[in-house]
């Protein structure tokens, strides 16, 4: 099992850099390791009490991620692969971050991912 660590202040700054993931949603170059091997995924969670915007950016060249809830900005809209599942599913699919990660990366490596971004006007 690969043991995930998180990215440093430093890197984490990196990533804000350059154009956005909702511009530009494709893999890019990891601010550890150079590898472009950086990916993301977006989703909103259905409980939350204010628009939110959940993001997992991670690499699967070096093993960092970082996990972030924003708020949702008005009127983007997005595909998501996960949105079929029931609560129970997704529930446990993140229950490990290894297991979720792993997901995503064969989501990336089947073309359901990168995902697709739109903005309502």
């Amino acid at each position: 099992m690969t043991a995930w660590s998180s990215f440093d202040g430093e890197q984490v700054a990196a990533l804000t850099q350059g154009e956005s993931f909702f511009a530009d949603p494709g893999e890019r170059d990891c601010p550890a390791c150079g590898r472009r091997r950086l990916r993301a995924y977006f989703t909103t969670p259905a409980n939350a009490k204010r628009p939110t915007l959940v993001s997992y950016v991670w690499c699967g060249g070096c093993d960092k991620f970082v996990g972030t809830r924003a708020r949702h900005p008005e009127g983007l809209i997005f595909s998501d692969p996960l949105a079929t599942l029931s609560v129970t599913e997704r529930r446990e699919l993140e229950r490990s971050l290894t297991g979720f990660l792993a997901h995503l990366d064969s989501l990336w490596d089947s073309g359901a991912l990168p995902q697709t971004f739109t903005t309502e006007r």
